[in-house]
């Protein structure tokens, strides 16, 4: 487990070491579509040909948007077009849209959304904008992360076991300002979806309501899987437990 712990330990002091005011992107946007933004993003600014937007009438974009006729790439470009631009008009157009996005650029939206945030707060306060993001999202200054905990040898959880699950995790994590968004207790394991001060000792938080629960007949694996890139299917909750036959190992 020492591995492990290093891994947990990395994490956590990367956080600890931010240096200014962070923005959490709080949406859930798949990694890879992440990546896909910056680089679009980052072509349309280094663009010389792009029209000069800073005196330009928004309304234009604001209307294209809203363009049932407008195509995907059309309204990716818009957006992006409006994020960049740092103009308060601009943002307060991202703002409304963002609201309720086509579902072909919500992703997008959101994206544009926070790198028009990051933009204006830069020029308005000395202060360094720190942007973070995980496949998950996040809400204020918590992160949200996926977790599954196997029971001990795969034994079936009985019923004063699952009373102590649904009464020590809401319990202990309350006590550490987290927020439980989902608690799913199976036959042999559990998930859970839930928010966590991006500063607070993961590894340390979820050991501690482990071990609430398992003064009470030792029925949860001290092992566990966590994510903040993806909830695990079905289909991949079944592999790790085959794979581990009762021992799943930390991830993130």
């Amino acid at each position: 487990m020492k591995e492990d712990n290093d891994i947990f330990k990395k994490f956590r002091d990367s956080f600890s070491r931010i240096d200014g005011h962070f923005h959490i992107l709080e949406q859930r946007v798949p990694v890879e579509r992440q990546m896909e933004y910056f680089k679009y993003s980052e072509k349309i600014r280094k663009d010389r040909d792009k029209p000069d937007i800073s005196n330009m009438d928004f309304s234009i974009f604001e209307n294209s948007l809203d363009d049932p006729e407008s195509s995907t790439e059309h309204k990716r470009y818009v957006l992006s077009m409006l994020a960049t631009s740092r103009k308060v008009k601009a943002y307060r157009i991202l703002e409304e849209y963002a609201q309720a996005p086509d579902p072909d650029v919500a992703d997008w939206a959101y994206m544009a959304l926070m790198e028009s945030r990051i933009a204006l707060e830069s020029e308005l306060s000395d202060e360094k904008q720190v942007y973070i993001s995980t496949g998950l999202g996040g809400k204020g200054e918590k992160l949200r992360f996926y977790v599954l905990i196997l029971a001990n040898e795969l034994k079936p959880f009985q019923d004063y076991q699952r009373t102590v699950i649904e009464r020590e995790f809401p319990y202990s994590l309350g006590k550490a300002d987290c927020e439980i968004e989902r608690l799913t207790i199976n036959e042999n394991y559990l998930e859970l979806v839930f928010l966590i001060p991006v500063r607070t000792d993961i590894k340390l938080t979820l050991d501690l309501v482990i071990g609430e629960c398992n003064q009470y007949g030792n029925f949860l694996s001290d092992v566990f899987t966590i994510t903040n890139v993806k909830e695990l299917s079905a289909e991949e909750v079944d592999e790790i437990i085959k794979k581990n036959g009762g021992n799943s190992q930390a991830s993130h």
